[in-house]
């Protein structure tokens, strides 16, 4: 676990008055239903001194698709809510990190392919543990202490979870795309109205979590998207020179 995380953890559960019991319930019932696997060592391959993209359903993200197009062979994470808009494009994401709120059909399309799916045990997807067993390639995580198989990288929502599992792997660079974590909620993201308030909360959470990590990190950090502190804030143009 990342060292600080646990004082992190305990904030968010005083902020937004989550239940660390139940937290721990879901990571019980994901580390049931797992299968063991080297799939960890296959993240490990694919991240380790390697140029790492992830990618979050932001506002930017639709003008990023032809980029991402570009960098296709590219390691490439993924936050469940992009996945859909990539699929559509023809990306397929290396890893996808979710919490299992995104879209099924794309999720169980996906989870046939060699495609890795990182999924975070919470409260609030008890009821959706077992859609695990559709996924080919798959580890699980917690905000909690990991245990068994359940593994965790820290993070909180599904976009920086990725960078921080990117980190973890010591990715040797990590370039953001789609993650603006502003005023505005990216209509990829499918977020309900009467949940945009918790969202933009949850938002500037993730922010602050990778503002921390930033603090600390070994691998290079760099954002297409909105500016973020401990990031080198990159234009498209750039990043040719970036990625090689």
């Amino acid at each position: 676990m990342v060292l600080g995380w646990k004082k992190r953890y305990n904030e968010i559960l005083k902020e937004f008055k989550y239940a660390g019991k139940k937290d721990k319930e879901s990571a019980i019932i994901l580390n049931s239903i797992l299968k063991k696997t080297k799939t960890d060592k296959r993240i490990s391959a694919l991240i380790k001194g390697n140029t790492v993209l992830v990618v979050g359903s932001g506002p930017s993200l639709s003008s990023a698709i032809p980029k991402l197009k570009k960098y296709e062979k590219t390691v490439t994470i993924a936050a469940d809510s992009s996945m859909k808009l990539l699929v559509e494009n023809k990306i397929m994401p290396d890893i996808i990190v979710t919490d299992l709120d995104g879209d099924k059909k794309t999720l169980e399309k996906i989870g046939k392919t060699k495609s890795v799916f990182v999924v975070h045990a919470h409260g609030d997807n008890i009821g959706e543990l077992r859609f695990v067993k559709r996924l080919r390639n798959c580890i699980g995580t917690t905000q909690s202490a990991p245990f068994g198989k359940i593994k965790n990288f820290g993070g909180f929502t599904d976009g920086d979870r990725g960078v921080f599992l990117a980190n973890h792997f010591q990715a040797e660079k990590i370039i953001l795309f789609g993650m603006d974590f502003g005023k505005r909620i990216g209509r990829h993201s499918e977020t309900k109205r009467k949940d945009r308030k918790i969202k933009l909360k949850k938002l500037k959470k993730g922010r602050e979590l990778l503002e921390w990590l930033s603090t600390f990190t070994k691998s290079e950090l760099f954002t297409t998207s909105e500016s973020i502190k401990g990031f080198k804030k990159i234009s498209y143009k750039e990043l040719d020179i970036i990625i090689t």
